[in-house]
C-alpha cells in the first residue's frame, strides 16, 4: 500500500493482505514528510457507493479509488451506528465505549456553550462529553506548532473528530451562516465573517437541482412515493424562494457540500493550515449525503445524483487545494461515519417475514403502568433509543429490578420487527467472534452502561425517516477506508478492518505516537 519512507516514519510494510495476497512496497524515491493530513468523511457513506457508481465517476472518488490504497471490506464495528459514534471514533482509534460518545443525544450539545451566530433556538455545543484523547493531540503533543481546521454542516461532525482541542472548529447555522461556539472563541475570525458574508444559503433561494447526467444514465424510478414521507420525491427539485427557509433547506441538496468545502479552501488559505514545516490536520465532513439518504433511501436516484455529485466536488476541492499546496506532502484519509438501511417498503433483500417500520411506544407504556402497580418510581426505566437502563436505586430489590427488565424484555420480543434482545451482561460473554451483533453492541458501551439491548429484523427501522441506519447490521457498518497521497500505493484490499485503525495508520504515517491505549490498529506495522 504504502511506498518506502524515510526512517522516521517508522514503517516498512502493511499488516492487511490485499485480495491478491501480501501487498509489495514500491521502492521507488521516498517522499517528503506530510505536513497536511486532510481525513474527508462523507456522512452516511455506504461500503458499496463507489463500486455502484464507478462507471460514472470522473472526480474525486474516482481519483481516490484509482489511486489509493482502498480496503473495501471497512466497519464502523459498533452497535449504534449513528453520526456522533462515528465521528469520534475516526481519528481516536477507540470504540464508543471508551470515546464516551455512544449515540447521537450523548453527542455535543451544550447550552453551557452557546453559539456565536445562531438562529433562533439552535443549542450550544462542545467536545465536554468526549472521553480520551485523538490523532490531534497526538500531533500537538509531537510538535506544538500543529494546528487544526475542522468544519462540516453539522456540528458534531466538526467537534468529534478533534477531540477537546481548543481549534479552529465550524459548523453551518440555519441562519445560513459557518458558526463556532463559546468553547472554542468568543468570535468569528475575519476570513469566516468574510466567507458568511457571501451568503451562499440564503442566495440557494429559487435554485435547482437537477439530473446531472442525462435521465437515461438513471436507472433507478423517480417514482416512489415511500421516499420523502410522500412530498417532492421526483426530479427536479427546486429550493424555496424564501430567501430565510433557504438557509436551511439548502441542507436537503447537494449544494450543502460544495459550500462546506468552499468554506474549508477559504479557511486553508487564511489560517496557512498545512504550510509547513510542521504537519497541520484539515477535517472536514460532507453532510448532504446523509441528508438525502434519510429523505430518499440508498436505492434512490436522488442518491445516485448525490454521489456523482460529490464526486465531482470533492475533485473540484483536491485540484484546489493543491494549487494551494505542495500535493506531494498531503496524505489523504477518505471514510463514512456510518451506512444506511434500504426503505423497509423495498424489501430489498426479499426477506420473508419483510421488513417493517416497527413502534415501540407499546413497550415503553406498559413498562411505565406495570412500575406504577408494583410501586416503583415510574422513571426507574429509562428507555433510550434501542438501549433499557435500570436505575436500580429506585428499586428494592435485585430479584425486583431483574423481574421488571424480563418483563420488558418480553414484551419487546413480542413486537413485529424486533429479531433480539439481551440482557448487555451476557452479550459480553457472548462469542464476539462468531456473532457480530455481540461484538458491536460489546465495543458500544462499558460494562454497567446499559441493560437490555434490542436490535431489529434486518432492514427493519424504528423512526419517521423514510431510510435510517443505527443498527449493528452490515448495511449500517459497512463503509469505505482509502489512504490516498504522498507516499501511498494504489492497491484495492479486502481485509477487514475498522474505521478505528484509521487514527493509528496515521500515527505511523507521521512517525508520532499515541496517547493512550487503543481498541484500533495500523494497517502498517510500527
Amino acid at each position: 500500500m504504502l511506498k518506502n519512507l524515510p526512517s522516521a516514519f517508522g514503517f516498512a510494510a502493511l499488516a492487511a493482505c490485499a485480495s491478491s495476497g501480501n501487498p509489495t512496497l514500491a521502492s521507488s524515491t521516498e517522499p517528503a514528510r506530510p505536513t497536511l493530513v486532510v481525513m474527508l468523511t462523507i456522512d452516511q457513506f455506504r461500503g458499496d457507493y463507489i463500486q455502484r457508481f464507478r462507471p460514472q465517476l470522473t472526480g474525486g472518488l474516482a481519483r481516490f479509488a484509482d489511486g489509493g490504497a482502498w480496503f473495501t471490506n471497512a466497519h464502523q464495528d459498533h452497535g449504534i451506528t449513528e453520526t456522533a459514534p462515528g465521528h469520534a471514533s475516526l481519528l481516536s482509534g477507540r470504540f464508543p465505549r471508551s470515546t464516551g460518545i455512544s449515540n447521537n443525544r450523548a453527542g455535543v450539545e451544550d447550552r453551557s456553550f452557546p453559539l456565536i451566530e445562531f438562529y433562533p433556538g439552535e443549542i450550544g455545543a462542545s467536545p465536554n462529553r468526549f472521553r480520551g484523547t485523538g490523532l490531534f493531540d497526538w500531533m500537538y503533543a509531537a510538535d506544538s506548532r500543529a494546528r487544526a481546521l475542522s468544519i462540516s454542516m453539522k456540528d458534531r461532525a466538526a467537534i468529534l473528530p478533534i477531540g477537546k482541542a481548543k481549534q479552529n472548529v465550524y459548523w453551518y447555522s440555519t441562519s445560513g451562516k459557518f458558526t463556532t461556539s463559546t468553547y472554542y472563541a468568543s468570535k468569528l475570525p475575519d476570513w469566516l465573517q468574510a466567507f458568511n458574508a457571501r451568503d451562499l444559503g440564503r442566495r440557494s433561494a429559487g435554485k435547482t437541482w437537477a439530473l446531472l447526467l442525462p435521465e437515461s444514465a438513471y436507472p433507478e424510478p423517480d417514482s416512489i412515493p415511500a421516499e420523502a414521507s410522500g412530498t417532492d420525491f421526483v426530479f427536479p427539485h427546486v429550493i424555496t424562494s424564501d430567501s430565510t427557509n433557504a438557509a436551511s433547506t439548502v441542507r436537503l441538496t447537494p449544494f450543502m457540500d460544495d459550500m462546506t468545502l468552499a468554506a474549508a479552501l477559504a479557511g486553508v488559505n487564511a489560517l496557512q493550515i498545512g504550510k509547513g514545516p510542521h504537519v497541520d490536520l484539515l477535517n472536514i465532513s460532507l453532510s448532504a449525503t446523509d441528508i438525502i439518504g434519510h429523505r430518499y433511501g440508498p436505492d434512490s436516484r436522488e442518491m445516485h445524483d448525490q454521489m456523482l455529485r460529490v464526486d465531482r466536488a470533492i475533485g473540484a476541492f483536491i485540484d484546489s487545494l493543491y494549487k494551494l499546496r505542495d500535493s506531494s506532502r498531503i496524505v489523504f484519509a477518505i471514510s463514512g461515519d456510518h451506512g444506511v438501511a434500504s426503505l423497509p417498503e423495498l424489501n430489498v433483500e426479499r426477506a420473508s417475514p419483510p421488513p417493517v417500520r416497527v413502534s415501540l411506544g407499546g413497550v415503553v407504556a406498559n413498562a411505565r403502568v406495570f412500575l406504577r402497580e408494583a410501586g416503583v418510581d415510574t422513571t426507574a426505566i429509562v428507555f433510550d433509543g434501542l438501549t433499557v437502563i435500570a436505575e436500580r436505586e429506585k428499586f428494592r430489590t435485585a430479584k425486583q429490578t431483574d423481574s421488571i427488565l424480563d418483563m420488558i424484555a418480553s414484551d419487546y420480543r413480542a413486537v413485529a420487527g424486533v429479531a433480539r434482545v439481551d440482557r448487555f451482561s451476557d452479550l459480553l460473554k457472548g462469542d464476539t467472534v462468531g456473532d457480530p451483533i455481540a461484538r458491536r453492541w460489546s465495543h458500544q458501551f462499558r460494562p454497567g452502561d446499559i441493560d437490555l439491548a434490542i436490535t431489529l429484523t434486518r432492514m427493519s427501522i424504528a423512526s419517521s425517516n423514510s431510510a435510517t441506519h443505527g443498527s449493528p447490521y452490515d448495511y449500517d457498518t459497512h463503509v469505505p477506508i482509502i489512504f490516498y497521497g504522498a507516499g501511498i500505493l494504489p492497491g484495492v484490499y479486502s481485509s477487514f478492518v475498522r474505521t478505528v485503525d484509521i487514527g493509528p495508520t496515521l500515527a505511523v504515517l507521521l512517525g508520532i505516537k499515541a496517547l493512550e491505549k487503543l481498541d484500533g490498529v495500523p494497517l502498517l506495522p510500527r
